[in-house]
C-alpha cells in the first residue's frame, strides 16, 4: 500500500514530467497541458485495464488515488495557499476603482446563474428520464456557478486583456466563492432536509453576514497585524516566515470560527500585497516574498490539475448520464452569460458595467476544483452520481477548451484600444516595482 510520502513522490514527478513534456512539446498553457495529460493518461489506464484485466492495475492506482479525500485537501488545503498567492499579486488600486461591478458580478451574478442552472437542470434531467428533485437542481446550480479563482487566474495569464477588464474578473473569481460557499450550504441543508423544509431570509443573511463578513474582517485583522510585525524589521527568512504563519493560522482560525476562509485569505493577501511592499519590506524581502509564492503557487496548480485528471481513474461513470452531462455544459454557459448579461441592464445607472464585455466574462467564468470538490462532499444521495457526473464535465471543458481559447475569445470580442475607466489611475505600486520601506 501507497504511503502519504509515496503519493506525494507520485503527484509531484508526474506534475514535473507532464509539465516538461507540456513546455517541450505541446502547445498548451501549463495548467491546461497537465489537465489534458492527466486525463488521457487516465483514460490510457482504464482501457489497459479493460483489455488485460488480470493485471489490476486500475484497482492498484485506485486504492492509492482513494485516499487522497481530494474534497479535503482542495478546500482544507490547497485553497489557503493559493487564493493567499492569487491575491498578492493583484492591484488593489484598480481593484478599489472597480469595486462595484466585482461586488456584482461576485453577488448578483452567483446568485443569477445558480438559479438558471437549476431551472434549466432540473427540466433537462426530467427531459432525458433522471428526475433529479427540484432542490438538488439548485444545489448543482450553486456548486457550478462560482468561477474559480484558482482556475481564473491560472488562465488569465494567457489572455491579453484591458487592466481593467482582467481586475474585474480577478476581483469577481476571488470574491464570489463566499457567496457560493454561503448558497450551496443553504440549498444543501434544503436539500437534504426535504423540500419541505423553510428556510427565512434572516437566516440567509445571518449566515452570508457571518461567513463572507466575518471572512474578510478576519483576513484584514490578520493580515494588519503580520503587516506591522513585517514593518517592525528588517529580516526577509522572518518576514516570509511571517507571511506563511499568516496563511496557515488565519485559515484555522476561520474553521474554528466558523467564518469564510477562503475569503480571509483573499483579505489578508490583498493587504499585505499593497502595503507590504510600500511600507514593510525592503527589496530584497520584497523579492524572497514574492518570488516563494510564485513558486507555491505554481507547484500547487500544476499538482491541483494533475489531480483533477487522475480523479477519472476513481469516479465511476454511468455511461447513460454523459448525455446529460454533455448538456450541462451549454446550460452552464448560458447562465454565465446571462448572469453578467443581465447586469449591465439592471445596474445602467452604475455605468461601469458594459453588455460588450459579456462574451469575454462568460467565455472567462473558468469552472475547477473548488467545483468538484464540493460535488465531492455530496452525502450519498439517488441524485450525487448525476450531480458529479456533470460537474465534472463542465470542469473539464471548462479548463480545457475556455481555458486554452480565452486569448482568442479576448481578441476577438474585446477591443484592444477600448478606454480605461477615468477613475483608473497608473498603478505606480505594483509588487514588481520595489518600493523602499519608509
Amino acid at each position: 500500500m501507497l504511503s502519504i510520502m509515496d503519493l506525494a513522490a507520485v503527484l509531484l514527478t508526474l506534475s514535473a514530467l507532464f509539465g516538461w513534456l507540456n513546455h517541450k512539446f505541446l502547445p498548451l498553457s501549463h495548467s491546461v497541458g497537465l489537465l489534458v495529460m492527466s486525463v488521457v493518461t487516465s483514460l490510457i489506464l482504464i482501457g489497459l485495464d479493460a483489455v488485460f484485466p488480470g493485471l489490476r492495475l486500475l484497482d492498484q492506482l485506485s486504492d492509492g488515488m482513494q485516499r487522497i479525500d481530494f474534497a479535503e485537501i482542495v478546500v482544507n488545503g490547497m485553497l489557503a495557499f493559493l487564493l493567499f498567492a492569487g491575491s498578492l499579486h493583484v492591484d488593489l488600486a484598480t481593484l478599489r476603482s472597480r469595486a462595484v461591478p466585482v461586488f456584482l458580478l461576485a453577488v448578483f451574478g452567483t446568485i443569477i446563474s445558480t438559479a438558471v442552472v437549476g431551472v434549466l437542470f432540473w427540466g433537462l434531467a426530467r427531459l432525458t428520464g433522471f428526475p433529479v428533485p427540484f432542490a438538488w437542481a439548485l444545489v448543482f446550480g450553486a456548486l457550478i456557478s462560482p468561477t474559480d479563482p484558482v482556475a481564473v487566474l491560472s488562465t488569465l495569464r494567457n489572455a491579453n486583456v484591458p487592466k481593467e477588464l482582467q481586475v474585474e474578473t480577478e476581483g469577481e473569481a476571488l470574491f464570489n466563492d463566499g457567496v457560493g460557499i454561503v448558497l450551496f450550504t443553504i440549498l444543501l441543508r434544503f436539500a437534504a432536509s426535504g423540500e419541505g423544509a423553510s428556510v427565512s431570509a434572516s437566516e440567509v443573511g445571518e449566515l452570508l453576514l457571518r461567513e463572507a463578513g466575518g471572512g474578510i474582517l478576519l483576513g484584514v485583522v490578520t493580515g494588519y497585524v503580520a503587516y506591522r510585525a513585517m514593518r517592525l524589521i528588517d529580516d526577509y527568512a522572518v518576514e516570509v516566515l511571517i507571511t506563511v504563519a499568516l496563511v496557515t493560522g488565519t485559515y484555522a482560525l476561520a474553521s474554528h470560527l466558523h467564518v469564510s476562509g477562503p475569503l480571509s485569505m483573499v483579505a489578508a493577501g490583498l493587504l499585505i500585497g499593497d502595503r507590504g511592499p510600500r511600507y514593510a519590506m525592503s527589496e530584497r524581502t520584497q523579492r524572497y516574498v514574492f518570488a516563494l509564492w510564485t513558486v507555491v503557487d505554481e507547484i500547487l496548480n500544476s499538482v491541483l490539475f494533475l489531480l483533477i485528471g487522475l480523479e477519472t481513474l476513481i469516479l465511476r461513470f454511468d455511461p447513460r448520464t454523459l448525455l446529460v452531462a454533455t448538456a450541462a455544459v451549454p446550460i452552464v454557459l448560458f447562465a454565465r452569460f446571462v448572469s453578467v448579461g443581465v447586469q449591465p441592464l439592471l445596474f445602467a445607472w452604475t455605468r461601469m458595467l458594459s453588455l460588450a464585455n459579456a462574451p469575454f466574462l462568460t467565455w472567462g467564468g473558468v469552472r475547477g476544483g473548488i467545483s468538484v470538490a464540493l460535488a465531492l462532499s455530496l452525502p450519498d444521495t439517488p441524485a450525487k452520481p448525476l450531480i458529479l457526473t456533470a460537474t465534472y464535465a463542465v470542469v473539464l471543458f471548462s479548463i480545457i477548451v475556455q481555458g486554452s481559447t480565452l486569448g482568442l475569445v479576448a481578441r476577438r470580442t474585446v477591443r484592444s484600444g477600448s478606454k480605461s475607466d477615468p477613475s483608473v489611475q497608473p498603478d505606480m505600486t505594483s509588487p514588481s516595482a520595489p518600493r523602499a520601506r519608509q
